[in-house]
């Protein structure tokens, strides 16, 4: 039985990381997504909401759980006795970007990391990019699961952007 991690901030979770959870499930037992806190990263989210939201948008997903995370992942990743860190990948940067820290990760413990290439119907859907059109007042339904809309205008009203 092998366990995956697929980290991130999930600032909020959006349809790209449901569907890189549902491909990494089909290569992997078991498959948690750790929400991660970031002090270098101010969410619109709090963690608890980016964990409930998480949580109900792969509740579908057999094999699939979602925990919060604080501190390095790979003592994570020990802890739940994970063999594999996912990543998904939208594109060159994404790589140039995740690849240091495949490596570092490596390097700390020995951790490989799998890259998995997103759907390219949904390669221009980022959090990022969500949380911006949100902002301006534009619709964001279609990328997004469930919650999230209602989660993300609530939060905007209180004035977290």
């Amino acid at each position: 039985m092998t366990t995956a991690v697929f980290p991130g901030t999930f600032d909020p979770v959006t349809w790209g990381h449901v569907d890189i959870a549902t491909r990494a499930r089909s290569m992997f037992s078991r498959v948690i997504l750790a929400v991660a806190h970031n002090s270098t990263k101010t969410p619109l989210l709090d963690l608890e909401t980016r964990v409930a939201l998480a949580t109900r948008a792969v509740a579908p997903l057999d094999g699939v759980e979602v925990v919060a995370v604080d501190g390095l992942l790979v003592d994570f990743c020990r802890d739940v006795s994970a063999g594999v860190i996912v990543k998904g990948l939208r594109g060159g940067s994404d790589y140039d970007y995740e690849r240091p820290m495949a490596l570092m990760n490596r390097s700390l413990t020995g951790i490989e990391t799998v890259f998995i290439t997103g759907d390219n119907a949904l390669s221009h859907v980022a959090s990022s990019l969500v949380r911006d059109v949100a902002r301006h007042g534009g619709a964001i339904g279609r990328y997004v699961p469930e919650g999230v809309v209602d989660a993300v205008s609530a939060a905007l009203a209180t004035g977290r952007a």
